[in-house]
């Protein structure tokens, strides 16, 4: 599987959540250049970049750090929060960024999925995040009547790259991933899904490693590396390297396996 760290941006440090919360945030970095730069010391192959701002706006609000972190680092990003409509997720790929992330948008205007996925093949990635099952949008602070699996099942038809599933409950909580949620997901398509939320130890990555038949392709972790409970070089020789191929150039486009 793939170990991507996350990297939570508020204000423009970099911060973790707790279930979501923006009431209980714990800043780890005011300058997340300088820990985009030790994740990839450590051996990341792709970062994981959140807009904490933009989700709860609805516009991308940490340009200027999502921009400083693409030009520190000789890595692969994809980026999720605030981006709503195709001219921002455009002026996202101007930064540098390689994929971007559609949470709110997948729910709210499906078709802005179909038309960026053929705009720009391989780079187009939904985010669903899910509260008891039920998609949540909005940075987290509303919870839609769409069953997680069933806008999966619409977003890898509509030529989704790729998957990332939260679990709401578990995110920030390092009480591990929900494998069964994940292998229902994952089972129901054919796009890759991307785990995130709850990982806390070397043992959960090796309970996820056992979903990589089901679909599950890599994971998102967050908390438990800035906390030390995981070491990010130890995850990538317990689970590594990864099966993500031909990551695009700027403006490029990509296959993932």
């Amino acid at each position: 599987m793939d170990v991507i760290p996350a990297i939570d941006l508020l204000e423009g440090r970099c911060v973790r959540l707790f279930q979501g919360d923006y009431n209980q945030s714990q800043v780890f970095n005011d300058n997340p250049v300088e820990v985009a730069r030790q994740w990839e010391a450590e051996g990341a192959t792709r970062l994981h970049l959140v807009d904490l701002d933009g989700a709860k706006a609805g516009k991308p609000e940490n340009w200027q750090a999502i921009e400083a972190i693409a030009q520190a680092v000789d890595l692969p990003i994809q980026v999720g929060g605030g981006l709503r409509d195709a001219d921002r997720v455009r002026a996202l790929f101007d930064l540098g960024v390689q994929f971007a992330i559609l949470g709110t948008a997948a729910v709210e205007n499906p078709e802005l999925v179909s038309q960026l996925s053929k705009e720009f093949p391989g780079q187009i990635i939904v985010g669903i995040d899910a509260r008891d099952g039920k998609v949540a949008t909005r940075g987290w602070l509303e919870t839609s009547e769409v069953m997680a699996v069933d806008l999966a099942r619409q977003m890898s038809d509509r030529g989704a790259a790729a998957i990332v599933y939260t679990d709401i409950k578990r995110d920030g909580t390092l009480k591990g991933p929900n494998l069964t949620a994940l292998r229902e997901l994952a089972s129901a398509i054919d796009t890759p899904v991307i785990a995130s939320g709850g990982v806390s130890s070397i043992s959960d990555l090796l309970s996820l490693l056992g979903l990589v038949p089901a679909g599950v392709s890599g994971v998102i972790i967050g908390k438990a590396l800035y906390t030390g409970d995981v070491s990010l070089k130890q995850a990538i020789r317990a689970v590594g390297p990864g099966r993500w191929q031909d990551v695009p150039p700027e403006g490029g486009t990509s296959a993932i396996a």
